[in-house]
């Protein structure tokens, strides 16, 4: 039942303010809202295919940030969405991660 009540407390559009918010200035223009959405989008891709949203709610889970990045900057590539660099993929994951620790969504 808390992963149900961990998914209501999600909201997208916040977690791409917060996001926006945590960028270095450069940053902040060079991604808009959707390119954001669409990398937090691969985020939640790539935890979904290593089994994150299988884990028992009080198994540790540890993230391969490096694989991670990996996966997003590829996919893009492929997807022909943009071309972005491991540091600004990383920031971003950063960000989301920092966003769902605020709203207690690993407690």
């Amino acid at each position: 039942m808390a992963e149900k009540e961990d998914l209501f407390i999600y909201d997208d559009e916040e977690s791409i303010k917060f996001i926006k918010n945590y960028l270095p200035q450069e940053m902040k223009e060079k991604f808009e809202d959707d390119d954001l959405a669409y990398i937090v989008d691969l985020i939640y891709e790539y935890y979904d295919e290593c089994g994150l949203f299988d884990a028992d709610d009080d198994q540790m889970v540890d993230i391969d940030e490096e694989a991670l990045v990996a996966f997003v900057t590829k996919q893009a590539k492929k997807d022909k969405v943009g071309i972005y660099t491991a540091d600004e993929v990383m920031f971003i994951v950063r960000g989301e991660l920092e966003y769902c620790e605020s709203i207690g969504m690993f407690e």
